[in-house]
């Protein structure tokens, strides 16, 4: 089950940085993750200050 960043995001780019397949982007000013690509490793969600990624 992929991972979904939330609209409490304050788009620190820490996820970016911190995902291992690069299933992260930056979509018209806030952070998304493409499901396909994403390992559900739970990297992002674990840099996450403001915890706004969570599994589906």
């Amino acid at each position: 089950m992929a991972y979904k960043i939330s609209n409490d995001c304050i788009c620190c780019d820490r996820c970016t940085v911190e995902c291992p397949v690069d299933a992260i982007a930056e979509v018209g000013g806030k952070f998304e993750i493409y499901p396909p690509d994403c390992l559900d490793c739970g990297a992002c969600a674990r840099v996450c200050p403001v915890g706004a990624i969570s599994q589906e």
